[in-house]
């Protein structure tokens, strides 16, 4: 039988033994007696996946602002007089701008390659087919449509445009699964909120300076070959390069229409383009006029 001291003093040896060989609070050791090796960091993303990352965001941004931009286009034409020049000039500067955008996009697409996590190409792929499938509808729509139905046409590229959301899992969603993306998202700029593409900052034209000399003058019989630098003050019909053009200047706008289309520019260095035939550009423009350029593309 055990005395009533020696229980104490064994129970004292186990206290001893349970609570004495811990480094202190909070940390553990194993079997052996040794304590385990802190966590290695993590790598740090290459310069190469922080810039494809950052591509890809700023993509996908280009699309979003594009289908924000398409909602607003399509209720400005609805609201102007469907049967006015109004509604169908607006139609057929929204049915040339909005392919630009996209081919604009999927060359970015395509010029990012791989990035070496296999769920991130999946992605891009996605996206490349799914991009590449619009552009080539909207391949088949000619400006000129607004001429016949400038909402319809307009409301028809529209629907293209606002497809072009994410494939899933989209970036976002990979980055919660690896942690080489989540990390390159975090650097690159164009993932952060509310980015926006940084504007070249030139000077406006002053609308008062003087025109400065068109190469050819008033002659827009020198335009025949496609080639030429002419001044129209109000209006014109010129023929370049097998196209005709009839060309009316406004205080703010150059209004270009051929049989088939009707483009209206404001401003010096806009551009318009006639199928791969003939492009004009808006060398210069005032009050007085408009010195215009065209060219063979």
């Amino acid at each position: 039988m055990f005395k009533r001291g020696s229980v104490a003093l064994v129970a004292a040896g186990l206290v001893l033994a349970l609570g004495g060989c811990g480094g202190g609070p909070g940390e553990k050791a194993d079997a052996s007696g040794k304590r385990p090796a802190e966590p290695t960091p993590a790598r740090p993303p290459s310069k190469e996946l922080v810039t494809w990352v950052g591509g890809m965001c700023g993509s996908t941004g280009a699309l979003k602002a594009l289908r924000t931009d398409s909602s607003a286009d399509l209720k400005e034409i609805r609201e102007a007089d469907e049967g006015g020049l109004s509604a169908q000039a607006l139609a057929v500067s929204y049915l040339s701008g909005a392919p630009r955008t996209v081919e604009d996009v999927e060359s970015d697409l395509e010029a990012l390659g791989r990035s070496g996590v296999p769920a991130a190409d999946r992605l891009l792929d996605a996206w490349l087919k799914k991009v590449k499938g619009v552009v080539t509808e909207l391949d088949n729509v000619s400006p000129s449509a607004a001429f016949d139905d400038a909402e319809g046409s307009a409301a028809g590229v529209d629907k293209l445009v606002q497809s072009l959301t994410s494939p899933q899992p989209d970036l976002l969603a990979l980055t919660k699964k690896d942690a080489q993306l989540a990390a390159a998202y975090q650097r690159a700029e164009q993932c952060a909120p509310g980015w926006k593409p940084a504007e070249a900052s030139s000077p406006a034209p002053d609308p008062t300076s003087p025109l400065p000399k068109a190469a050819d003058g008033r002659n827009t019989g020198a335009c025949s070959d496609g080639e030429c630098e002419v001044l129209v003050t109000s209006t014109a019909d010129i023929t370049a390069n097998g196209v005709s053009v009839h060309v009316s200047v406004g205080d703010d706008v150059v209004t270009f229409q051929t049989a088939g289309t009707l483009m209206q520019l404001g401003g010096a260095g806009g551009e318009a383009g006639f199928g791969d035939e003939l492009k004009a550009t808006v060398v210069a423009h005032n009050e007085d006029g408009a010195v215009l350029r065209f060219t063979t593309p």
